[in-house]
């Protein structure tokens, strides 16, 4: 009975020529080589904007359209994508979730690595070497789908409608090396630990594929969009920062910052963070409360000897440092010298020396306080205050901050015990971001170093131009970003 049964023969894979079943084929139904590729149009595709199908809104299943540049749920059928392949003849779609491409309505795979320039549009990845190598002289310009050059990391935010105070923030974080370096690479925080739905995180995640999009050599054009990154922002403020209106950068930097130290797990610690890393410093208020000025000198002398009116001292961290401008002159002097009055970064700085003291009211008390920077930070971020609010409107101080560009000595206001716990003082200017017009309208510009080449830009939203560094110390600096000098 055995030796009847006929024998199955096994399916030939290999023939003289090599590989048969692996070979792409219009026939092959694993690897079928799509005759549509062609119909594929580059310059319109954009995946800024938030992944959700065009018609039903969900997020869920979501497939680009390589033909027309929309967004579709589905891929069977009755699908909105595939109606939308059959009807429009539109046949080429890529899911956005797992970066596979496929043909519609036909519905197979494509495998084609003349895809793949897309794919990184979609999620640009940077290797440990790529990153390293992002600052040095080597770095050229790259070029996009419409022929125009433009150097990784010096491009355009898109302003949506008033969102020039988010962009120009997002610009100077972006030239902060460290925080960079970070975020470039998605797996330092992908293992971050967080509780079960803590969508905090999406905060982080947004930053960093903005960061990657902003870096990337093989962009399709010289802009990006920060939609979804800035759609995340409303709803983690709770819409304390909107797209619509325009707000405070300061305000703005503030709370990103602390919210992307508390998103990554960040604690009190000095380096518990990347934020805390690059940022925190630390410095000694002391504080002491004066008597009222209605009292007579013994009544005061009195007051004084007691407990309540010694001088005390608290150690505290910070973020960023805020510089009180001198009031404006009222009045232009005989010689019409002081039409736009002038003052020195140094002044400002003096604030902080431990010696000099500022009065501070409270509804029924008043205080003199001195600050003592124990700490400098590797980035000091100088927020230098131009708007005060009276009772009736928002002023804002116009007089020009002189600041040199380079080697601006910190050591100046530190103790000789701090200083010696610092190898270096000196630092450079990063970023300076700039007001222009009137409080509350106006318009907002940066001032970044690229360090690759050494050279100034001025972004504002979309519009980046060269600048040479003698005139940015003409501008109304607003906040500014300066790194320890390794030199």
């Amino acid at each position: 009975m055995g030796d009847t049964e006929p024998t199955i023969k096994k399916p030939k894979l290999f023939d003289e020529d090599g590989d048969e079943s692996y070979t792409p084929s219009v026939f092959n139904p694993k690897y079928r080589v799509c005759p549509y590729l062609d119909t594929i149009n580059r310059q319109i595709l954009d995946f800024d904007f938030e992944k959700l199908c065009s018609i039903s809104l969900t997020r869920i299943n979501v497939y680009a359209c390589l033909v027309c540049g929309k967004y579709f749920q589905g891929r069977g059928t009755n699908t909105h994508a595939y109606t939308h392949s059959v009807s429009e003849s539109h046949h080429v779609f890529l899911n956005l979730q797992t970066l596979r491409f496929y043909c519609l309505p036909d519905n197979y795979e494509i495998i084609d690595s003349s895809l793949d320039d897309i794919k990184y549009v979609l999620n640009p990845t940077f290797t440990s070497s790529e990153i390293k190598n992002i600052d040095s002289p080597l770095v050229k310009y790259s070029r996009t789908v419409d022929g125009t050059l433009y150097l990784p990391g010096v491009v355009g935010l898109n302003n949506i409608k008033a969102n020039d105070y988010c962009n120009v923030v997002l610009h100077a974080l972006s030239h902060v090396g460290p925080l960079r370096d970070y975020f470039l690479r998605e797996e330092n925080y992908a293992k971050i630990r967080r509780p079960p739905g803590d969508s905090i995180f999406t905060l982080v995640q947004r930053f960093g594929e903005l960061m990657r999009k902003m870096w990337n050599p093989r962009n399709f054009k010289a802009h990006v969009s920060p939609h979804e990154m800035l759609q995340a922002v409303v709803l983690w403020s709770n819409k304390r920062f909107q797209i619509t209106e325009q707000g405070d950068p300061i305000d703005y930097l503030s709370w990103f910052l602390h919210t992307l130290h508390r998103a990554l797990k960040g604690t009190k610690k000095p380096d518990s963070s990347i934020i805390y890393k690059s940022f925190l410093g630390e410095m000694t208020i002391y504080t002491r409360k004066i008597p009222s000025t209605d009292l007579d000198d013994t009544q005061k002398a009195l007051l004084l000897a007691t407990e309540e009116y010694q001088e005390k001292s608290e150690s505290s961290s910070f973020l960023y440092l805020t510089c009180d401008l001198p009031p404006p002159p009222l009045f232009t002097d005989e010689f019409r010298e002081n039409i736009i009055p002038q003052v020195n970064l140094y002044q400002l700085l003096a604030k902080f020396n431990g010696i000099t003291e500022k009065e501070y009211k409270t509804y029924k008390d008043n205080y003199m306080k001195r600050f003592e920077i124990n700490r400098l930070p590797n980035f000091i971020i100088l927020y230098i205050k131009r708007f005060t609010k009276n009772t009736f409107f928002l002023e804002k101080n116009p007089t020009i901050v002189n600041f040199p560009i380079k080697n601006v000595d910190f050591g100046d206001i530190l103790t000789p015990e701090n200083r010696r716990l610092h190898p270096s003082t000196k630092y450079n200017l990063v970023a300076n971001i700039v007001h222009d017009g009137e409080p509350k309208k106006g318009t907002y510009r940066v001032h970044i170093l690229h360090k690759s080449n050494g050279q100034w830009y001025e972004m504002q939203d979309l519009h980046v131009t060269n600048i040479l560094p003698q005139m940015i110390t003409l501008t109304e600096a607003y906040i500014q970003i300066y790194e320890r000098s390794t030199d």
